[in-house]
C-alpha cells in the first residue's frame, strides 16, 4: 500500500487530506512540524510528500530539500502547498525541484488527481529524472529547529494521537444525544477537523462551510456593533435545526437536530461540551 506523508500545522488540513486518501486505499501518515517530517522521512520512506509552505519550524521548500538530497529517497515526489499564489512562491519551488505546487483553497477531487499522477510517474520511473539532478545545498540549520525528545507519549512522533482520539469520542457522545442526528466539527475557514453521527453524503461539507460562511460574516457586524466574536447561532429548516457555536478562536461546531422540542436540552449539552473540544483541540 502507498504510503503519502502530509506535512502541515493545521489539523483540519490534515485531517480533510487524511479522509480524502484513505478514501482511495493509501495509507496516511501525518506530521504537524518540519521537524517531525524528517523523522517519518528517515523511519517510514514514505512514497509520496504533501508539505505546506509555512510550517512552525522549518519551511516547506527546507522539507523538499531533505528529500531530493536524502541518500534513499531522492527520487520521491513532493507536493508543496502555500497559501500565497505568486512568482515567489513558484520559483522557489522550481529552485528545490518540487514536483507540483498546489494553492489554498484546493479541492479534494484535484488533489486526488495530483497524487494519483505523482504515484503512477514513481511507479513507471519517470521520477528518476529527479534524483539525477545535481542535489540542491541542504540547508536545514539543526539549532534552529531541534527535535524533541522522544520521551515516551510525549514525543513529537506520538502527540496528537491523544488529542485526535479525544475529540472523536466526545464528538460521538454529543451525537448520541437523543434528537441529534449529526456534528461536524471545523475550523474557521470550513476545513473539516472531526465528524460523528448520521450523515448524509457531503452533509459534513456543507455544514462546515456554512458554519465557516456565518462565522465570518457575523464575526465582522460583531465587531462593527462592539458584540466580539460569534458564540452561535441557530438556522431553522424544514426538517430540521442547524445549532451552530464557537469552539474557542478556532474552531466551529455544527449541530443538525431533527426534533425542535429537544433544542433546549440539545443547546445546554453543547454549551457543556464546548470547554472539553476546546481542551481537545
Amino acid at each position: 500500500m502507498p504510503k503519502v506523508l502530509v506535512v502541515d500545522d493545521s489539523l483540519s488540513v490534515r485531517k480533510v487530506v487524511e479522509k480524502a486518501l484513505e478514501g482511495r486505499g493509501l495509507q496516511v501518515l501525518a506530521a504537524a512540524s518540519g521537524a517531525e517530517a524528517i523523522l517519518m522521512i528517515d523511519r517510514d520512506r514514505p512514497d509520496v510528500v504533501i508539505c505546506d509552505v509555512i510550517l512552525p519550524d522549518k519551511d516547506g521548500y527546507q522539507i523538499c530539500q531533505y528529500v531530493r538530497t536524502h541518500p534513499a529517497i531522492g527520487a520521491t515526489p513532493v507536493l508543496l502547498i502555500s497559501g500565497i499564489d505568486n512568482g515567489t512562491v513558484q520559483a522557489r519551488a522550481a529552485e528545490v525541484r518540487s514536483d507540483e505546487v498546489m494553492f489554498k483553497p484546493f479541492g479534494v477531487d484535484d488533489l486526488v488527481r495530483k497524487i494519483d499522477h505523482l504515484l503512477a510517474g514513481r511507479s513507471n520511473g519517470t521520477q528518476k529524472a529527479a534524483a539525477a539532478a545535481p542535489p540542491a545545498p541542504l540547508s536545514i540549520p539543526t539549532s534552529s529547529a531541534p527535535v524533541p525528545a522522544s520521551n515516551g507519549p510525549s514525543s513529537a512522533s506520538t502527540a496528537p494521537a491523544p488529542s485526535d482520539q479525544g475529540l472523536k469520542k466526545r464528538l460521538e457522545a454529543l451525537a448520541g444525544t437523543p434528537g441529534i442526528r449529526f456534528v461536524a466539527l471545523t475550523d474557521r475557514e470550513g476545513f473539516l477537523i472531526e465528524t460523528a453521527g448520521d450523515l448524509a453524503p457531503d452533509a459534513d461539507e456543507v455544514a462546515g462551510a456554512l458554519a465557516s460562511c456565518l462565522a465570518e460574516a457575523s464575526d465582522g457586524i460583531g465587531r462593527e456593533l462592539g458584540q466580539g466574536r460569534l458564540v452561535g447561532t441557530i438556522l431553522e429548516y424544514e426538517s430540521g435545526t442547524l445549532l451552530l457555536h464557537g469552539v474557542g478562536p478556532s474552531a466551529l461546531l455544527a449541530v443538525l437536530v431533527g426534533d425542535q422540542g429537544v433544542l433546549g436540552k440539545v443547546r445546554y449539552y453543547v454549551r457543556k461540551a464546548v470547554p472539553e473540544l476546546v481542551q481537545a483541540l
